[in-house]
């Protein structure tokens, strides 16, 4: 387990340290500060746009496996039912002759009583 928690504070200090190194970059590159603020804001739109589009396709592919999903419930609860009608008409029939027998046993001891 600590070889994940190495790993994890490895990679907390990677990204950390890109995102630094990308602001000293910025805040030291050889543009005015005018340029800087419009390249970050164009950046910053350009990102948001992709963070759109990336949820916007997660939502579809959530939407889809939902869709999947119903589709599977639903054929399972049909199978569902139809296992149930078929046992149901099996228990059925077999309670029908077990009546029969039993009525069938009853007629013929009060015959041979008579």
């Amino acid at each position: 387990m600590s070889d994940r928690d190495e790993f994890g504070a490895f990679l907390v200090g990677f990204i950390v340290g890109g995102l630094t190194g990308a602001v000293v970059s910025l805040l030291f590159a050889p543009q005015s500060g005018e340029e800087t603020r419009a390249l970050i804001k164009d950046k910053s739109i350009e990102l948001r746009d992709k963070a759109s589009v990336s949820a916007e396709q997660a939502l579809a592919k959530a939407e889809a496996a939902a869709a999947e999903a119903r589709a599977r419930a639903d054929d399972l609860a049909r199978q569902l039912r139809e296992r149930g009608m078929t046992a149901y008409e099996d228990v059925k029939a077999r309670g029908k002759s077990a009546l029969d027998a039993v009525r069938k046993t009853k007629k013929d001891e009060s015959e041979a009583a008579a």
